[in-house]
């Protein structure tokens, strides 16, 4: 296993390129993903980019790391802008829906957890609140204002980007140039206190109406979006930890300002690895809570959406995520979950198959088990390619069926390693599971076919062979082949 570890790569945002694994402290992985911003229910675009890094969370566990993996939840400090205008989502949700705060956050916080336990995600090790943390981020806003990068005017407290950039890069992840983007900054109007545009809060003083407020040296107000996250990874990681990532939205300008913000604090990057998982789209375009162009999950998994032709369990939409690289952009479509469901089914059909399998007493076998293995942990140390997994997968599916079929064999030893490998991939690494309604379905499906089959056996039999060959056909028709042996005959579902 140490071979496999050593092999691993990542795709670093702030190199482009991907880079050989190694952890801060061996044997150990810190990993800071950015969580939701709990101000309505969580879509399926929040949902890939949880289940990117859940895939990778779990695979390095199943490598062997002792993880450490932070997920914050965002309950105050987020614009509506996400920089440094407009009104808190959180207090906004609140005024709206005639809530305290703190009501909003219990309920939407509810429903994240329970549409990621659908989802079958793994909890994280620590999940803080940015409410729960905002003593360290007024620490730390003292640290940066101490370092003369930070100033604080009308009760606000902002960051000098063009003071930090004299000594640092500001845009080393994103790859912005700063005379770009003061290019494409509009001057300030006289009415903000930033000294430049690009300038972003450290702490906002509130406005009489606004809900949420702290004492702080400067005013009574709330953190800026930034500094919570860079208050709550260095709290649990410290200084430099492995594996930050979020959603690429998140990499201009959250990120950015965090790498800026670690940088005066720490004298580091924070992470040595930052991960960002892509889009999915709708319809061709950013799935967005602010736009409403989102789908939510109870509309696939049970309501039914227009948008659909039928609902779709919570592993098939898991499937259909895993079936593109987390790094690639993703659209969703009624086609591509109906083609992912019937390549699930194929995959849960097999296991059960090998489950159930009598007849492995053969001394060799016509698979390569062992190169098939390698074939897995290659794809995933390849910056955790599920793709190339999943393709590896179905051809161990095929294998699978044509051992039920009679028309292929396999040794004790390969038949242990093929079903260890095989539930190891599909239950533990990508985290998908059977779902009652399924498995239940399947046993039924089974025994109709099975009834089929051998009213067909018996036609074969009696030499009724126009019988014979229109069960068949007919089967074929409806996407379940037929596999004809000697001895008996089985099925695939196509």
């Amino acid at each position: 296993m140490q071979s496999v570890v050593k092999n691993l790569k990542i795709y670093n945002s702030i190199s482009g390129k991907k880079e050989i694994f190694s952890s801060v402290i061996d044997n150990h992985v810190g990993m800071y993903v950015c969580g939701p911003t709990v101000y309505s229910n969580v879509h399926l675009g929040n949902l890939r980019t949880f289940t990117s890094f859940d895939i990778i969370y779990r695979y390095l566990t199943h490598l062997g790391y002792k993880v450490r993996y932070v997920r914050n939840i965002t309950d105050v400090g987020h614009l509506e802008n996400d920089e440094d205008q407009g009104e808190d989502r959180i207090s906004k949700k609140a005024r709206l829906e005639n809530l305290e705060p703190m009501e909003v956050v219990q309920k939407y916080t509810y429903d994240f957890h329970e549409t990621v336990r659908k989802f079958n995600l793994l909890p994280p090790s620590i999940e803080p609140t940015a409410t729960g943390h905002i003593l360290d981020q007024i620490k730390l806003i003292k640290k940066i204002i101490d370092e003369g990068i930070g100033y604080e005017v009308n009760g606000s407290v902002y960051f000098d980007v063009f003071e930090y950039n004299k000594s640092n890069n500001y845009g080393i992840l994103s790859k912005r140039n700063l005379e770009d983007l003061i290019h494409n900054t509009r001057s300030l109007d006289g009415q903000s206190d930033k000294k430049n545009p690009q300038d972003f809060a450290l702490w906002k003083k509130a406005e009489p109406k606004h809900i949420m407020k702290w004492d702080s040296p400067w005013s009574e107000g709330f953190p800026g979006w930034h500094i919570e996250c860079t208050a709550m990874s260095n709290k649990y990681l410290g200084d430099i930890f492995d594996i930050h990532g979020g959603g690429i939205d998140l990499k201009f300008p959250h990120h950015e300002c965090e790498i800026a913000q670690s940088n005066v604090c720490f004298g580091t990057n924070a992470a040595n690895y930052w991960v960002h998982a892509n889009m999915l789209t709708l319809n061709g375009q950013k799935m967005s809570k602010s736009t409403e162009n989102n789908i939510l999950p109870d509309e696939i998994f049970s309501s039914g959406s227009p948008l659909l032709s039928k609902t779709f369990s919570e592993p098939t939409v898991k499937f259909f995520m895993l079936q593109a690289h987390y790094r690639s952009i993703l659209d969703l479509s009624d086609n591509a979950l109906l083609a992912s469901e019937k390549g699930f089914n194929k995959i849960i059909d097999a296991i059960n198959m090998l489950e159930n399998l009598k007849s492995y007493s053969d001394k060799t076998s016509d698979f390569d088990v062992e190169k098939w293995i390698k074939g897995c942990y290659d794809a995933m140390n390849d910056d955790f390619n599920t793709p190339i997994l999943i393709a590896n997968i179905f051809e161990a599916v095929k294998f699978i069926n044509k051992i039920k079929a009679g028309s292929a064999k396999i040794s004790e030893k390969d038949y242990k390693m093929l079903s260890e490998t095989m539930d190891s991939f599909v239950f533990d690494v990508m985290g998908l599971k059977k779902t009652n309604a399924l498995q239940k379905g399947n046993d039924k499906l089974d025994d109709v076919i099975d009834i089929i089959l051998e009213l067909r056996n018996d036609a074969r039999k009696n030499k009724d062979f126009s019988l014979s060959d229109k069960i068949r056909d007919m089967l074929n028709k409806k996407g379940i082949s037929i596999n004809d042996s000697d001895k008996n005959s089985s099925y695939t579902i196509d």
